[in-house]
């Protein structure tokens, strides 16, 4: 619940204590840095986390990738295409079960990602720079145990499906009239 003012209290530090505000602050510096970091993956972001999926070389085929990454298995085949046209993924048969498709990333991939990792990981120091290196460890750490519960309690399956849910209701525009001569 956000904090009410308290008499003497200006309204930039209730922000400040507000979590919604914080996390919403904390959260637009990293993505605007991390998307300008992926923007040449295919997919940008959504492109980054399957090549990551793809060099720890996740179990599962590409149905259980898309549901874990909260991506509709449309858009996940589409955006494996454009990774495996870029030369960084592979689709290989599944051992285990020969009908799915399990999602690796070839050399060229893995080197992309090495080089993309590194650059992201200046990035999270940039924007975590005013924290010293133990609370930074801290703060990942106590976020990490955040979004593990929080996933747990209300699993994304659609991220775009979420996106709408959370965005704010706008009215709708009227047409404006062309004026009259």
């Amino acid at each position: 619940m956000p904090a009410t003012p308290r008499p003497g209290m200006e309204i930039t530090d209730a922000l400040d204590s507000d979590l919604g505000w914080t996390l919403g602050v904390v959260f637009r510096a990293y993505v605007r840095t991390a998307n300008a970091l992926v923007s040449h993956l295919p997919g940008g972001p959504r492109g980054y986390q399957v090549l990551t999926a793809a060099v720890q070389e996740l179990p599962g085929g590409q149905g259980a990738l898309a549901q874990r990454l909260g991506v509709d298995k449309t858009v996940m085949t589409y955006l494996l295409d454009d990774l495996e046209q870029a030369g960084l993924v592979e689709r290989r048969p599944d051992p285990a079960d020969r009908r799915n498709k399990r999602i690796v990333a070839t050399e060229r991939g893995r080197a992309t990602w090495t080089e993309t990792q590194t650059r992201l990981e200046h990035a999270e120091e940039h924007v975590l720079a005013p924290l010293d290196p133990a609370d930074r460890s801290v703060f990942r750490e106590l976020l990490r145990k955040l979004a593990v519960r929080a996933n747990a309690l209300d699993p994304v399956h659609d991220t775009c499906r979420l996106v709408t849910e959370l965005a704010p209701e706008t009215a709708p525009v009227k047409p404006r009239r062309s004026p009259r001569r």
